[in-house]
């Protein structure tokens, strides 16, 4: 039976006095509806708040009836809740239940908490018929790392649950995690001790002693899956046996790989374990990876929306849509819009510097050098800009429309035109150094690294020249090139309308290896560790081993993906002519969150002191945390 809960520590059978009626009022706000959870010291309820009278606005009430006789043991029970209030308080993840209010009433204390509709695993364990799947445990676990992750890099201390256990990890209905009760979750200090709280058999021997440290969370976490994996419950085990009891021995389906994480994470010796959560995901990530798992989960299990709660910092509109990514240069970004202007805002707030008028769209990401900024218009000109007064500089004329974003080296600015030429010009003089003709409109924007620039052409040609515009080499693919090509360890990747990824040898343009998609790309690749990331008008953001051309995993959007994707920490971010801007974990392919615009997004975004900036074709700008 599916149940509705935010914590798992109270007993179910156990019957606490004056129990709240269903339909009583609490402090004129929160209707009672039904019992969730009952225990010894009082119950958890769902409620609505009445607050939001237009709204069903569910919550979970826990309710703390302190009748202990002992003063000190009444005080260590106030204490507990009120951790539980306070801790909770400062958090801000989706995997953790918000928490709206605290107070007493009539000598009761009362915990209002976002309400989790799902069922926790004890019950998952307990409703099936052997040991839950292996694809299900990791996808859980990269999550619960997730969790762990954001709660030991708490600032300004560290944050350990202490608790960790299959009756503590609720699934919602939408199927991600939520970890519950933090009742016994404490600050960590180094060299503090403390009295032994936990559950025997899933806490480690140190959390015994007395000495819980984030490590403590990892041997916990073990033990759940270990529990997960076997069906067999740590509690009814001799203590601190996990090495005589490996997973296989239970359940030989589980992956060798498997099995050794979850040996690690259960070792006796804290130094013997994975000392951060982040190293113990990583570890499940390559276990997935190498059984074939994390291509399952990228696309099934592990796509959690938790976007409900993604406001902007900031927004500024423009008069039409804005196609082209934005750019920051100090204390000021720069967009350029489909009404004919770039535009100067402050990054902090969005509040407007300066605008510049053209004579056409701007879809060009501008760039910076020596106090000017560049772009290219559809008026058919590249247009050099003072970035402090907005006061133009020059302009240099070609024969076309400017649809790419312009690339500053050695003293000169290298972009392509419709006119089907690539043009250099010097900065200082604004006068042509040469052009190319490639036989067809150029926008893809051109990739410039050592002394040699790459480009590719509509006319189906990936160029490589030098700074004299003397071609080094030429790659045929089979139809327009229109994304930006990407130079990594010395091999250059790149998409065509012929829904391919090429991957290229940048010093001779032989091909290493090619990678088809369902429909054409102008999406420009980027890269983080050995993957590549881009977006097809099929509709999916690929992640493709660079080495191998190994599909690793694809996230599909609700229609196609013409803007570039950018990889931030351990997030790739890309938006969709759907509308939304997507924020995946990079490794897994996993959505963290996605924030609807009201328009497609055909620019790549641009992240800059953790904020991302991207617009929208319903003309808006947005600032978002990333």
């Amino acid at each position: 039976m599916e149940t509705h809960r935010i914590t798992q520590s109270f007993n179910p059978n156990a019957q606490p006095e004056k129990q709240l009626q269903a339909g009583s009022v609490l402090i004129n706000r929160y209707l009672i509806q039904d019992v969730i959870g009952v225990g010894g010291m009082g119950s958890v309820y769902r409620a609505r708040d009445l607050h939001f009278p237009n709204v069903v606005k569910l919550v979970a009430v826990k309710e703390m009836i302190n009748q202990a006789r002992d003063p000190q043991v009444r005080q260590t029970i106030v204490q507990n809740f009120e951790r539980e209030a306070n801790i909770l308080a400062t958090l801000n993840h989706p995997s953790i239940p918000k928490i709206f209010d605290y107070f007493s009433h009539e000598q009761r204390s009362y915990l209002v908490e976002e309400f989790i509709n799902g069922k926790d695993l004890d019950e998952y364990l307990n409703e099936s018929e052997g040991p839950i799947a292996e694809d299900q445990v990791i996808s859980w676990g990269i999550e619960l790392c997730d969790v762990l992750e954001y709660l030991h890099n708490h600032k300004p201390e560290p944050i350990i649950f202490r608790d960790m256990k299959p009756s503590n990890v609720m699934v919602t209905v939408d199927s991600h995690i939520v970890l519950v009760d933090f009742g016994i979750a404490k600050m960590f200090r180094v060299g503090q001790k403390g009295t032994m709280i936990g559950t025997e058999g899933y806490s480690p021997p140190e959390q015994y002693r007395g000495e819980a440290t984030p490590v403590a969370d990892i041997y916990a976490l073990g033990a759940t899956m270990h529990h997960l994996l076997t069906k067999r419950d740590p509690r009814i085990e001799t203590p601190f046996t996990f090495n005589e009891r490996p997973v296989r021995k239970f359940n030989p389906s589980v992956s060798p790989e498997l099995e050794a994480v979850i040996n690690t994470a259960v070792q006796y010796n804290v130094s013997d374990r994975y000392q951060t959560a982040a190293a113990m995901k990583e570890a499940l990530v390559t276990a997935a990876k190498k059984t074939g798992i994390l291509a399952r989960l990228g696309t099934v299990s592990l796509q959690v929306t938790k976007d409900e709660n993604i406001k902007p910092l900031w927004t500024f509109e423009c008069e039409d849509e804005i196609r082209g990514g934005p750019a920051v240069d100090g204390n000021m970004i720069f967009v350029g819009s489909y009404d004919n202007n770039m535009y100067a805002l402050d990054p902090a707030d969005g509040k407007f510097l300066w605008k510049y008028p053209t004579e056409g769209g701007i879809v060009s990401r501008p760039v910076f050098s020596e106090g000017v900024v560049l772009f290219g218009s559809e008026d058919y000109r590249l247009h050099a800009v003072n970035s402090r007064s907005g006061k133009i500089s020059w302009t240099y004329p070609t024969d076309g429309p400017i649809r790419c974003s312009p690339r500053v080296a050695e003293g000169h600015v290298f972009i392509g035109s419709d006119d089907g030429h690539m043009h250099a010009v010097n900065i200082m003089s604004s006068r042509r150094a040469w052009k190319y003709e490639t036989g067809g409109p150029v926008r893809s924007t051109p990739f410039v690294q050592s002394d040699l620039i790459y480009f590719g052409s509509s006319s189906g040609d990936m160029y490589c020249m030098d700074f004299r515009g003397t071609v080094k080499w030429r790659f045929r693919a089979k139809r327009e090139i229109a994304s930006s090509p990407l130079v990594v360890k010395n091999t250059l990747f790149f998409t065509s309308l012929d829904a391919t990824l090429y991957s290229v040898d940048a010093r001779t343009g032989w091909a290493i290896w090619r990678f088809r998609m369902g429909k054409g790309s102008v999406s420009s690749p980027c890269n983080a560790d050995n993957y590549i990331f881009v977006g097809s008008a099929d509709g999916f953001i690929y992640c493709v081993e660079a080495g191998s051309s190994k599909e690793i995993w694809r996230f599909k959007t609700d229609h196609q993906v013409s803007g570039s994707p950018v990889v931030y920490r351990d997030s790739v971010y890309c938006g969709s002519a759907d509308g939304n801007l997507y924020c995946l974990e990079y490794r897994t392919g996993r959505l963290r969150w996605k924030f609807a615009t009201g328009g497609p997004i055909t620019s790549s975004p641009i992240i800059y002191n953790d904020i991302v900036y991207v617009g929208s074709s319903d003309h808006i700008l947005y600032a978002l945390l990333a």
